[in-house]
């Protein structure tokens, strides 16, 4: 850990996170790092930079807004600990700066150098009660400083009282200001500390580094707009840190479009799925493929009924019920599981699936085939220790390596593979996809409110993306096809789950920028978006 402050380049002060892959730093890597950088630094360094960097958030957006002034005051509620010290050093920069603050601190302060900052407060003439005022709604701010990291238990008592009454502040359009996380939250998992309550914030800036339950489960919708202040200290990553999924992690894999290129350049895919009456779901995935840019689709249908062609697709090559006859070995990758049932016709086909030597993606009713069927997977741990050949990461460093292995579940699907609840894989979500992509030798996508991307090499990312108009019937099937023609084109496994998982969450939050969601966006509407996006990013129109 290094003092930066006092270099030339005044690193800033707040950073925002967005097209980031930040290192999400755990509780424990944190508290190891906290002492570690004590040791390093004048005494109450730390914390006087969080109470100013918190300060400067509030003073850079009222200059944007007016949301602080004579007649718009801060109010901020301050625990015992740390976390209350920032919030005494927040306003005491707020009051020398000609900004009214009031502090609520139900507890005297028992931390060292939150002793210090309420000093420091009392002496600049902050005024501190011990009793909330009756009404939040005269404040312009709001500022959550009661409990920070590392929180055990529940909020109870006035502290729970405060929460709920701040985060009903932040439900009627006014701000909230959470410092570090949202009082409640537990910013290793995103869950709420034990069933109880939290602040809902409207921004939160987070001290040090970003943290991972920010973006899981319920971190985003507690967080709200999230803002980094590093407070001048650059901390050491290591290689199996979890990071923020962004495109700088995969967008230099893609394949280059020339004009020499054909439909062979860019992959042939093989979509395997869709038992008697569920016919759309494979439809959905290879239509999803075909906007993320794979050069041929085909799908191989499991049940009967199927349609001969897809008339608003007939791009793509549709296969009626044992008629794969040409071969997977024709193919460069294989996505199979969407609509497949669990007759005796989907478990050899995915028995074919799982033996064939190239890229492969499960989802879906092939992952609950793998958690029933034993030999099944076996086999699936067989072919990820034989496509590591005893060492998975120079395997998953190459592009299109052929027996790599992408698993999308979301949750209760990674619970049966587990042979657990799905309470359980929610309590740790990133230990949850670790653990089976070390299982199967195979990269996991655990779907959900901060997907998990994690490679059995040790490489592990959250993904920001995506929004709540996800959370309609398909958009796992389109998911799998855009993941699964990006194997098509070669892109290493790891990579292509990441860059799939991005794009997916970015039409999302597209289609509801635009006014098409979160309510009543359909799946069949991501996957053009998706290629918009995809061509923004990848590649931009330029002169030749």
């Amino acid at each position: 850990m290094t003092d930066t402050a006092s270099s030339p380049a005044h690193p800033p002060l707040l950073v925002s996170p967005a097209d980031r892959p930040l290192p999400l730093f755990t509780v424990a890597q944190l508290r190891a790092l906290e002492v570690e950088g004590a040791a390093l630094l004048p005494e109450h360094t730390l914390m006087a930079r969080a109470g100013a960097a918190s300060a400067q958030y509030l003073v850079e957006h009222a200059a944007h807004d007016g949301s602080l002034g004579a007649e718009h005051a801060v109010w901020i509620a301050a625990g015992p600990g740390n976390n209350g010290g920032d919030a005494l050093v927040a306003a005491t920069r707020l009051r020398q700066a000609g900004i009214a603050a009031e502090v609520c601190m139900p507890i005297e302060a028992t931390a060292d150098d939150a002793r210090w900052a309420l000093v420091e407060a009392r002496a600049a003439g902050v005024p501190i009660s011990h009793v909330p005022p009756p009404s939040l709604d005269g404040y312009g701010w709001v500022i959550d400083g009661l409990f920070g990291i590392g929180l055990r238990r529940a909020l109870e008592g006035v502290f729970a009282d405060l929460a709920l009454r701040m985060s009903a502040r932040a439900g009627t359009r006014g701000r909230v200001l959470a410092l570090d996380v949202p009082s409640g939250l537990d910013s290793d998992t995103g869950n709420v500390v034990g069933g109880g309550t939290a602040v809902r914030a409207t921004d939160t800036v987070t001290f040090l580094g970003a943290k991972p339950g920010l973006y899981m489960t319920h971190g985003r919708d507690l967080a709200g707009s999230l803002t980094v202040a590093p407070l001048g200290v650059d901390l050491p990553v290591a290689h199996d840190v979890v990071r923020l999924n962004a495109p700088s992690l995969f967008a230099g894999h893609f394949p280059d479009r020339s004009f020499a290129s054909h439909k062979g350049t860019f992959g042939s895919l093989a979509v395997v799925g869709g038992d008697t009456g569920m016919c759309g779901a494979p439809i959905l995935a290879a239509r999803a493929a075909l906007h993320a840019g794979a050069g041929k689709v085909h799908v191989a249908f499991i049940g009967e009924g199927a349609p001969p062609y897809d008339p608003p697709f007939p791009e793509l090559m549709l296969h009626p019920p044992g008629t794969l006859g040409f071969g997977l070995e024709a193919m460069d990758a294989v996505a199979i599981g969407c609509g497949m049932g669990h007759g005796p016709r989907a478990v050899s086909s995915l028995r074919q699936a799982i033996a064939c030597d190239l890229p492969l993606l499960l989802d879906a009713d092939a992952l609950n085939l793998i958690a029933r069927e034993a030999s099944l997977a076996a086999a699936l741990v067989a072919r990820g220790a034989s496509s590591a050949g005893g060492n998975v990461a120079p395997q998953l460093e190459t592009g299109g390596a052929a027996g790599t292995c992408v698993l999308t579940p979301h949750p209760l699907e990674a619970a049966r593979l587990m042979g657990c609840d799905a309470a359980q894989v929610q309590r740790d979500r990133i230990g949850a996809a670790r653990a089976l992509a070390a299982r199967y030798g195979a990269v996991v996508v655990l779907k959900g409110a901060g997907t998990v991307i994690a490679s059995p090499d040790g490489r592990a990312a959250v993904n920001p993306t995506g929004n709540a108009a996800l959370a309609t019937g398909g958009t796992g099937d389109v998911l799998g096809g855009v993941i699964g023609a990006l194997l098509a084109e070669r892109l290493p496994s790891y990579e292509a789950a990441l860059a799939g998982v991005y794009l997916h969450g970015w039409a999302a939050e597209t289609l509801t920028a635009s006014g098409r969601g979160p309510a009543g966006v359909t799946a069949g509407e991501l996957a053009p978006v998706v290629r918009d996006l995809l061509n923004r990013l990848i590649y931009p129109a330029r002169d030749r």
